[in-house]
C-alpha cells in the first residue's frame, strides 16, 4: 500500500508538471533559474558599455578632454617628484601588453598541461580579443594624448582608450574567472584592484592619459572579458586552475553537443 501511495503521488508530479503553464509561471520560473546570468549580463556588459559609449561619443564630437579630465591630471602632476617619477615609470612598464604577454603564456601553458581546453580557449580569446579591440579603437577615434607638461615616459600613439588599463584589467578579469571557483578568488579581487588603480595612477601621473581613457579601457575590457566568460563557460563545474579539473574541460557540454547533433 505504501509503494502504491508513493507511485500514485509520482505520477500525480508528473502530470502536473506537464500542465500547461501561464505566461507569469513560466517567467516566474526563467528568472529563478537565470537570475543570476542577468544580473551579470546588466552590470557586466550593459552598464561598462554605456560608460564607455558616453565616454566615446563625447570624445568623437568634442574632440577634446572632458571638464574633470585636466582639473585631475594638474592634481595629480601637483605631487610630482624625481622618487615618483622613477617609481611611476617601472611600475607602469608591468601594464604594458609586451610585459604582460609573459604572464599570459605562463598561465597558458599551465591549463595546456592540466588539458584544461575550456579555459585555455577563454584565456587565448580574451587576451587577443582585448589588444584588437584595443588597437581598433584608438585607430578609429584617433585622440591626441594629454601635453601639460613633458613626460618622463611619453607615448606617440594615440590615447582613447587607454592600453594599459585594458591590458590590466583583462589580465585580472581573466584571473578572476579562472580562480571563481577556488577561495583564491578573494585573493585575486583585492590584489588584482590594487594593481588595476595602480597602473592606471602611472598613467595619469605619467601624463600620457587622460583620466576618461583609463575608465574607457576598463569599462570595455571588463564587458569584453564577461562576455566572453558567458560563451566560453570556462567556469562551469567549478573550473578553476587551483581546483580538480571537471569534465566539461575536455568535453562539449549538452547544449553544444546537441548542436553539433543537430
Amino acid at each position: 500500500m505504501a509503494l502504491e501511495k508513493v507511485n500514485d503521488k509520482n505520477q500525480q508530479t508528473a502530470a502536473s508538471s506537464q500542465k500547461p503553464q501561464s505566461l507569469i509561471e513560466f517567467v516566474q520560473k526563467l528568472l529563478i533559474i537565470y537570475w543570476r546570468s542577468l544580473v551579470l549580463l546588466f552590470v557586466g556588459i550593459y552598464l561598462p558599455l554605456q560608460i564607455f559609449g558616453l565616454l566615446a561619443l563625447e570624445v568623437q564630437q568634442k574632440e577634446g578632454s572632458f571638464p574633470w579630465d585636466l582639473p585631475i591630471l594638474v592634481t595629480i602632476h601637483s605631487l610630482a617628484q624625481p622618487q615618483l617619477d622613477v617609481f611611476a615609470t617601472i611600475l607602469t612598464k608591468l601594464g604594458s601588453f609586451w610585459t604582460l604577454l609573459p604572464i599570459v603564456s605562463i598561465i597558458a601553458l599551465i591549463l595546456l598541461l592540466q588539458r584544461r581546453w575550456r579555459s585555455l580557449t577563454y584565456l587565448l580569446i580574451t587576451t587577443a580579443g582585448s589588444a584588437i579591440i584595443n588597437r581598433t579603437a584608438k585607430e578609429f577615434w584617433h585622440r591626441v594624448r594629454p601635453h601639460l607638461w613633458d613626460s618622463v615616459a611619453p607615448e606617440f600613439d594615440y590615447s582613447f582608450p587607454s592600453g594599459h588599463a585594458m591590458t590590466s584589467m583583462t589580465l585580472i578579469a581573466i584571473l578572476v574567472v579562472l580562480t571563481w571557483g577556488s577561495t583564491w578568488r578573494w585573493l585575486v579581487l583585492i590584489l588584482g584592484g590594487l594593481f588595476i588603480l595602480a597602473i592606471g595612477w602611472t598613467r595619469l601621473y605619467l601624463g600620457v592619459h587622460f583620466p576618461s581613457d583609463i575608465i574607457a579601457g576598463w569599462m570595455v575590457a571588463i564587458a569584453w572579458a564577461i562576455g566572453v566568460n558567458l560563451i566560453i563557460k570556462p567556469d562551469s563545474g567549478s573550473a578553476n586552475i587551483i581546483s580538480e579539473k571537471p569534465v566539461s574541460e575536455t568535453k562539449l557540454l549538452s547544449e553544444e553537443q546537441e548542436f553539433f547533433n543537430s
